[in-house]
C-alpha cells in the first residue's frame, strides 16, 4: 500500500490511447520512461530510487493530494492517471492508498503500460483478480511491491533453506511491531503490515497457506484493527505464527525459522542473518541427556552483501519489462521468419521470474482476508 493522500478515484479504464514503445529502451542512453502516481511516504522513495536506477528515467509524476515531500523535483505535478499516461510511458509505479489501486492499475493496463503496484494488490481479492487478469490478458508485466523479498537477510535465508542447511523446516515465526505510522488511514494493520509477513512466509517456506486462525484488537480508537496475532499451517505442514501491531514503542522486524538443525533469525531492519545451531556436544548430565529436545550450539552471524531492498526491487521490475519486450521482439521476428518459410513460432508470454507477480499478490490477499475473517468469526479458516 502507498501513502495517505486524497484521490478522487475518477480514473477511467476505457478510451485511453495505446502506448507505443521503442525496442531499444532500458539502456543508459535510452532509458525506460517511467511514471509514478502517489508521492507520499512510500512514493517519495520510489521517486528517489527510480531516478537512481540505471536504465530508468522518471518522466512524469501525479498526485492530486499534492507533493508534501517535494519528490516531483523539476517535474510537473500531474493531476491523475490519465495525465500520467498521456506523458507516454514505458512503465509505471502505483504508490497510492489501497482503495485506489484497482482503478488506477486498470487504467494503466488498458493503456498497455507495464506496472508495479504497491502492496496489497487491491482492496479485495475480487478487485485483485480483476487487476491481475487485466495485465495477464494483455501480456503485460504486472508486479506487486512486496519489497521484503528483496531484503538481504531474507534472500540469504531463502538461499540457505533451499540448500538444505536447516534440514527439515518445522516453523516460521514473524514479529513486526512499531509505533503507528501517520501515513495510514484507509486500512488496518493486517492489510498494511501483516501482508508482508504472509507473503514472505509463503515465499521463504516455498508453500502456500492451508489454514489460519487469528485474533485482532482495536486499542487506539480507530475503525480498523491495530493489533493482530495469527497462526496457521502451510500446505507442506510447516506451522507459522505472526505478531503484528502499531502499538509498540520500538520497531521490530524479525523472522525466525526453526528446523531440524537449528534456527535462522533474520532481522530485516538491519539486514542481518544469524544461525543458531543445535548443540552437538554430548552431555554427561543425566537429566539433560535424557531430555528429548535440543541444546544450544554454535551461533554464526553471516557477512552478507547489503543493498537497499527498494533499489533491487526497481531493478527487477526494469529487467522484467525489458525481458518481456525482448520476447515480443523475438516473437515478431520469428513470425516473419515463419511467413517466409524460416524457423520460429510463437512463444509463451511471461517474464520477470524475480518480481512478485500479480497472481502471487492475489494469493497473499486471500490469506489476508482469511485472517480478518477468522478474527471476525472466531474460527479457523481453511484456504
Amino acid at each position: 500500500m502507498g501513502e495517505n493522500v486524497a484521490f478522487d478515484g475518477q480514473a477511467t479504464t476505457t478510451g485511453l490511447p495505446a502506448v507505443h514503445h521503442l525496442p531499444d529502451k532500458g539502456t543508459t542512453d535510452n532509458p525506460l520512461r517511467v511514471g509514478l502516481i502517489g508521492l507520499g511516504s512510500m512514493g517519495r522513495h520510489h521517486a528517489r530510487v527510480i531516478r537512481a536506477t540505471e536504465g530508468m528515467e522518471l518522466v512524469a509524476v501525479a498526485d492530486p493530494g499534492g507533493d508534501q515531500f517535494g519528490a516531483a523535483g523539476e517535474l510537473e505535478l500531474l493531476p491523475d492517471v490519465a495525465a500520467l499516461i498521456d506523458a507516454g510511458l514505458d512503465a509505471a509505479v502505483v504508490a497510492v492508498p489501497t482503495a485506489y489501486h484497482e482503478s488506477i492499475a486498470l487504467a494503466l493496463a488498458e493503456a498497455g503500460v507495464p506496472t508495479m503496484v504497491e502492496k496489497p494488490i487491491a482492496h479485495s481479492v475480487e478487485a485483485g483478480r480483476r487487476v491481475a487478469d487485466a495485465f495477464a490478458s494483455r501480456g503485460l508485466v504486472g508486479a506487486v511491491g512486496y519489497v521484503e523479498r528483496c531484503n538481504p537477510a531474507l534472500r540469504a535465508l531463502r538461499e540457505r533453506l533451499d540448500a538444505g542447511e536447516l534440514g527439515q523446516v518445522y516453523q516460521v515465526l514473524t514479529r513486526r511491531q512499531g509505533p503507528f505510522p501517520a501515513r495510514i488511514s484507509d486500512v488496518g494493520v493486517v492489510k498494511d503490515l501483516a501482508t508482508h509477513d504472509i507473503d514472505l512466509t509463503a515465499w521463504v517456506a516455498g508453500s502456500p497457506y492451508r489454514s489460519v486462525s487469528a485474533q485482532v484488537a482495536h486499542r487506539s480508537g480507530r475503525v480498523n484493527e491495530d493489533m493482530v496475532v495469527a497462526s496457521g499451517v502451510l500446505a507442506n505442514g510447516i506451522i507459522v505464527s505472526h505478531v503484528v501491531n502499531w502499538l509498540t514503542p520500538f520497531k521490530e522486524r524479525v523472522t525466525i525459522v526453526n528446523g531440524e538443525k537449528g534456527a535462522f533469525v533474520a532481522d530485516t531492519l538491519t539486514g542481518d542473518l544469524t544461525f543458531h545451531a543445535n548443540g552437538t556436544v554430548a552431555s554427561t548430565w543425566d537429566q539433560v541427556a535424557n531430555f528429548r529436545g535440543v541444546s544450544e550450539g554454535d551461533v554464526v552471524r553471516y557477512a552478507i552483501a547489503k543493498r537497499e531492498p527498494l533499489a533491487l526491487e526497481q531493478e527487477r521490475f526494469r529487467d522484467a519489462v525489458l525481458e518481456m519486450r525482448s520476447m515480443r521482439n523475438a516473437h515478431s521476428l520469428n513470425s516473419l521468419h515463419s511467413m517466409s518459410g524460416g524457423p520460429g513460432g510463437p512463444g509463451s508470454p511471461g517474464a520477470g521470474g524475480d518480481i512478485v507477480s500479480m497472481e502471487d499478490g492475489v494469493a497473499t490477499l486471500m490469506v489476508v482476508e482469511a485472517v480478518l475473517a477468522s478474527a471476525a468469526q472466531q474460527r479457523m479458516v481453511d484456504l
